[in-house]
C-alpha cells in the first residue's frame, strides 16, 4: 500500500541504514541519499542506523551531519557496508512473539529521535523488513515514509532490471575469469588441466552467467558456466570438460555455489552446519566438482573461490553501476519527498545501444521474498552456457571505471567519524 502526503505539512528526521552481503557500491547508495537529502528543509536531522535493524533496535544511531562531505563522496568508491550490516529477521512467521517486541522497540526507537523517513538498502529480504515497517506505520498511525534501496550482487530482485552492486561483481569476476583462463592455458602438460572458479549465488545464477562477459572468442574462457537453474547432468558436464581439454588442452569451469544435481540437491551442501536463514551453509560446490573431474576423467583439476573478493573489489567497479547505486539513493529521497512510502526504487532499462537508464518505483509488497531468476530462453538447450539474449544484457553493465584515489599505491577508502546519537531509551531486552 502506497501512502501519499503534503511535503509541506511533513517533516522529521531521516534514518537510512544497510543489511545484508555488501556490494561494491552499496556505499554509492548511501551517499545518494545523505547527499539529497541535505537539500530538503523539511528533513532536520540526517541518523545513520549501526548494523541495519539490528543496530536500530539497540538505539545505535551515528550523526550523518557530523561527517564531512569529503567522507561522504568518498563512499563512492568504498566497498563493504560503511555503516555495518546485519542478516537480523523480523520474522513474525516464525517467531511472531519476538517480531512484535521487535516492532515495539523500533517504533518506540523511531519516536524518541522523531525518525520519519526511513531508507533501507538491501535485498529480498531487507525490502520484507522494510514492507512490514511501512505496513506497521500505517496500523499504528506513526507518520513515517518508509523506502527500499535494492541491492546485492546475486541480481534476484523482482521488476527491477537489475540490481547495484550486479555490474560491479560480473565486471569483476569475469576480468578474473580472463586472468586465470591465461594462466591455466599458459601452462602446457600432456594430460591437460581443468580449473573451477566458484562464484556466489545459492538459487539464482546471475553471477555465474556474467563471466561469459570474458568471452571474446569460443575458445576463450569460461568454457563451461554452471548455473544452480539447471540441474547438473554429470555426463554431459564431464563429456564438454574432456572434449574441451581435448581440443585445446584446458578447461576452466565456472560455477554457481548453489549448483544441484539430478535430484535438486546442492552438491556443495554442508547439511551439519545452518546459516542465519536456516540453509546448509555452501561449503564448496568447485571442491565436488574438482572430485567429479578428477575421479572420472582422470584430470589434474585446481579450484578458484572468490568468496568476499567479489562483492569487496570496489577497485575495479563498474561506473555504470556506482551511478545507478547513488542514483538510487537519490530517487528514494525525492521519492519520499513527493509523499510516497512502501516502495522500492528500480532501474528501468529503456535502451541497450546506446545503453540509457532511469529509475521508477515499485511497491514493496511485490518485491519482498520474491526471487528473479535467468530466463530459460536466455540459456543453451544443454545448460552450460548463458546465450545472445543474455550477453546483450548484461555488457552495459560493466562499463566504465569507477576511480579509486591511491595512497602508496593502494586504494583509500571513506573512514567515516561516527559519532554516536545520544541515547533516550532504556537498554533493549529481548
Amino acid at each position: 500500500m502506497e501512502t501519499t502526503e503534503a511535503s509541506n505539512t511533513f517533516g522529521g528526521n531521516l534514518l537510512v541504514a544497510q543489511s545484508g552481503g555488501p556490494t561494491a557500491v552499496i556505499n554509492s547508495s548511501v551517499a545518494g541519499v545523505i547527499q539529497e537529502a541535505g537539500r530538503h528543509e523539511d528533513i532536520e536531522e540526517i541518523y545513520g542506523g549501526l548494523n541495519g535493524i539490528y543496530g536500530i533496535l539497540n538505539e545505535e544511531l551515528i550523526d550523518i551531519n557530523e561527517e564531512k562531505a569529503k567522507s561522504i563522496e568518498a563512499l563512492k568508491h568504498t566497498p563493504a557496508a560503511a555503516l555495518g550490516t546485519c542478516r537480523y529477521k523480523i520474522n513474525f512467521k516464525t517467531d511472531p512473539d519476538q517480531a512484535a517486541k521487535d516492532m515495539d522497540r523500533l517504533f518506540e526507537v523511531f519516536e524518541a529521535h522523531n525518525i520519519r523517513f526511513f531508507f533501507y538498502a538491501g535485498g529480498n529480504d531487507s525490502q520484507d523488513t522494510s514492507h512490514k515497517i511501512h505496513e506497521e506505520a500505517i496500523k499504528r498511525g506513526y507518520a513515517l515514509r518508509v523506502i527500499g534501496v535494492p541491492k546485492t550482487i546475486d541480481n534476484d530482485l523482482p521488476h527491477t532490471d537489475h540490481c547495484p552492486g550486479y555490474g560491479s561483481v560480473v565486471k569483476y569476476n569475469a576480468a578474473t575469469v580472463m586472468e586465470v583462463g591465461a594462466d591455466v592455458g599458459s601452462m602446457a602438460t600432456d594430460d591437460g588441466s581443468c580449473c573451477i572458479v566458484e562464484v556466489m549465488g545459492r538459487a539464482a545464477g546471475w553471477i555465474a552467467a556474467g563471466t561469459v562477459a570474458a568471452k571474446r572468442e569460443e575458445d576463450d574462457a569460461p568454457h563451461i558456466i554452471l548455473l544452480p537453474e539447471i540441474r547438473l547432468n554429470e555426463e554431459t558436464f564431464l563429456a564438454k570438460v574432456k572434449e574441451t581439454v581435448d581440443r585445446i588442452g584446458y578447461c576452466v569451469v565456472v560455477a554457481g555455489e548453489g549448483v544441484k544435481n539430478a535430484a535438486g540437491e546442492e552438491i556443495g551442501a554442508d547439511k551439519t552446519r545452518l546459516d542465519a536463514f536456516g540453509h546448509p551453509v555452501l561449503s564448496g560446490a568447485a571442491d565436488a566438482l574438482k572430485d567429479l573431474v578428477q575421479a572420472k576423467l582422470n584430470l589434474k583439476t585446481r579450484t578458484v573461490k572468490l568468496g568476499y573478493a567479489q562483492r569487496a573489489a570496489a577497485h575495479y567497479a563498474s561506473a555504470i553501476d556506482s551511478a545507478e547505486a547513488h542514483a538510487c539513493g537519490v530517487a528514494a529521497v525525492k521519492a519520499a519527498m513527493e509523499g510516497k512510502s512502501g516502495m522500492m526504487v528500480k532501474l528501468v532499462r529503456l535502451q541497450n545501444e546506446p545503453y540509457q537508464w532511469g529509475t521508477a518505483l515499485q511497491p514493496l509488497e511485490d518485491i519482498a521474498n520474491v526471487e528473479h531468476f535467468i530466463p530459460r530462453a536466455w540459456i543453451t538447450p544443454d545448460g552450460m552456457m548463458p546465450n545472445e539474449n543474455f550477453i546483450k544484457y548484461v555488457a552495459p553493465l560493466i562499463q566504465g571505471e569507477n576511480p579509486v584515489p591511491t595512497e602508496g599505491g593502494l586504494p583509500v577508502f571513506a573512514k567515516l567519524e561516527k559519532v554516536k546519537v545520544e541515547k533516550k531509551l532504556a537498554e533493549r531486552t529481548l
